[in-house]
């Protein structure tokens, strides 16, 4: 089974714009994202983007005029996000999100981590290493903004096979397992070549994390935080340091 990071860069990182409905699309969603969370972006000076991708929030907020630190493994989806994001304040980092202390040496009032990002954590204690680095880093009254799914309680049968995108020339269909405190994803993707579909199959682990769970994990880090419904089925959580 692959790694996180083996998967996007073999098997979803090359379609993923595509998977995402194209730029435009994206960037409008992660706009609509950040103006759901109810919170005054406007005059926010300096943000962190864990799991930045090619920027479906890191563009809204720097276009914004806000100094954007985007971190995130695939280089393929941080060189598309270079691309687009020529004129704006954005500094692109290629990183494990638990390293955030290693490139984010100031206090910032706003950390996010968006997008299902926090389950490709493997463990509880990852968790924990990244809640309590974020904490070190955020400013008094600063933000912590995660969504996530929660699969604790996952469709069964067969709703766990979820169509994700189709074309003429490209199915992308997931497929989800229970495995323990895990849910394995498959990933499997049709491509038409030369007038012949070709099958590509990949799989790796996301972590089941409860709503309650993740709330009582950033308050031991030192953070205040709230669940409520997010975008697109998942959990949108904000937590906020301390003065």
């Amino acid at each position: 089974m692959a790694t996180v990071s083996e998967h996007y860069a073999t098997h979803l990182a090359p379609v993923y714009l595509w998977m995402s409905g194209g730029f435009e699309r994206a960037i409008a969603l992660g706009r609509a994202d950040l103006e759901s969370l109810n919170l005054d972006l406007s005059r926010c000076t300096a943000a962190v983007d864990l799991g930045a991708g090619f920027g479906m929030h890191t563009i809204p907020l720097a276009q914004g005029g806000c100094s954007v630190t985007a971190i995130d493994t695939s280089a393929l989806l941080l060189h598309e996000l270079h691309n687009r994001s020529a004129g704006l304040l954005v500094r692109i980092v290629t990183a494990d999100v638990l390293d955030i202390e290693a490139h984010v040496h100031e206090a910032v009032p706003l950390v996010l981590c968006m997008g299902d990002t926090i389950t490709h954590l493997q463990s509880l204690d990852e968790v924990d290493r990244l809640f309590h680095a974020v904490s070190r880093r955020l400013a008094q009254q600063g933000h912590f903004v995660l969504t996530f799914r929660d699969y604790t309680s996952p469709a069964q049968g067969t709703a766990r096979f979820i169509p994700v995108r189709s074309d003429a020339d490209r199915i992308l269909t997931c497929f989800l397992e229970e495995q323990g405190p895990h849910m394995v994803v498959h990933d499997i993707l049709h491509e038409r070549h030369e007038g012949a579909w070709e099958m590509r199959v990949s799989a790796y682990r996301k972590l089941r994390l409860a709503p309650t769970l993740v709330v009582e994990r950033l308050q031991a880090a030192g953070l205040s935080a709230l669940a409520s419904p997010g975008p697109r089925g998942m959990v949108s959580v904000v937590a906020t340091a301390a003065e």
